[in-house]
C-alpha cells in the first residue's frame, strides 16, 4: 500500500461513528477542484508513511476508534487493498471506502468478500462530460457498472458531488441525479476556491450560493430518495 496521509480522528467522515482516515496517494483523475492535489499531482513529494506504522497506530486505538475510511487518490488503484483491508478488519474495526468509480473489479472483490462496510461513490458529472471534468479519457461504461454495484450491495452507500457554475449547470445536476437513479442517498458539495486545489485556475472560480445549492438539491429528489448539501 502506498499511504500518503493518515488523520488520526474524524467524527465527520463516516457516519454516526469515530474514524480514522488514510489516505492512499496516486489518481487516475485530474480534477482541477480536487482539495488533496499532493496525493494526485506531487505524489514524488509525498511523504510515504509505512503499512506498519499505520496498522501499528490503529491497534493502539482499538478502544477509540469505531472505523476507518480508506480514501485518496483513488483507493482502488492499490492492488493490495483487500489484503490490507483484512488486516485492518482483524483489528475490529468498520472499513468506509471513498472511490471514484473506475475500477468495478476490485468494487466487487470487496464488497463479495465482505471486507468494506460503507462505500461513497463520487459523481463527477454527467458522463459526456466526464472527460472533461476529470482531464482525463475515461471509459464511463465502467462508471455505470460501479454504480449498480454499489446500489445493488446490502451496504449502506452515498454519492456524491462537488458542483461548481463553471462546470455543473442545472441540466448536468439532473442528469447525474438521473444516473444515479433511485439511490438512497445523494449529497452536494459546495466548491470552495482554497490554496490546495490541484489547478490554479479554478483558485478565482465562484461557488453556487446557498440558496443555489439547495435549489439544485431539490431538483435531484426527482431521481433519488435523499439529496442533501453538505
Amino acid at each position: 500500500m502506498i499511504i500518503g496521509g493518515l488523520q488520526k480522528t474524524s467524527l465527520l467522515d463516516y457516519p454516526d461513528k469515530v474514524a480514522a482516515i488514510i489516505f492512499t496517494a496516486g489518481c487516475n483523475f485530474r480534477c482541477g477542484f480536487c482539495y488533496n492535489s499532493n496525493l494526485v499531482t506531487h505524489t514524488d513529494q509525498v511523504k510515504i508513511i509505512p503499512e506498519k506504522e499505520v496498522l501499528d497506530f490503529l491497534s493502539s486505538r482499538k478502544k477509540k476508534l469505531d472505523a476507518v475510511v480508506i480514501t485518496g487518490g483513488e483507493p482502488t488503484l492499490q492492488p493490495d487493498l483487500p489484503q490490507f483491508i483484512k488486516k485492518i478488519k482483524a483489528l475490529g474495526y468498520l472499513v468506509k471506502l471513498d472511490t471514484n468509480g473506475t475500477n468495478p473489479a476490485m468494487l466487487s472483490v470487496l464488497i463479495d468478500s465482505g471486507l468494506i462496510d460503507y462505500i461513497a461513490m463520487d459523481i463527477k458529472g454527467p458522463l459526456p462530460k466526464y472527460a472533461k471534468i476529470v482531464k482525463v479519457n475515461i471509459d464511463t461504461d465502467r462508471i455505470r457498472e460501479s454504480i449498480e454495484i454499489i446500489k445493488n450491495s446490502s451496504l449502506p452507500y452515498e454519492f456524491r458531488s462537488t458542483i461548481l457554475p463553471a462546470l455543473h449547470s442545472r441540466e448536468d445536476l439532473l442528469a447525474m441525479s438521473e444516473l444515479i437513479a433511485g439511490a438512497n442517498r445523494y449529497f452536494l458539495q459546495k466548491f470552495m476556491p482554497v490554496a490546495s486545489l490541484n489547478d490554479p485556475a479554478f483558485r478565482s472560480l465562484p461557488s453556487f450560493t446557498d440558496a443555489e445549492m439547495n435549489e439544485l438539491a431539490k431538483l435531484c429528489l426527482a431521481n433519488v430518495k435523499q439529496c442533501q448539501v453538505r
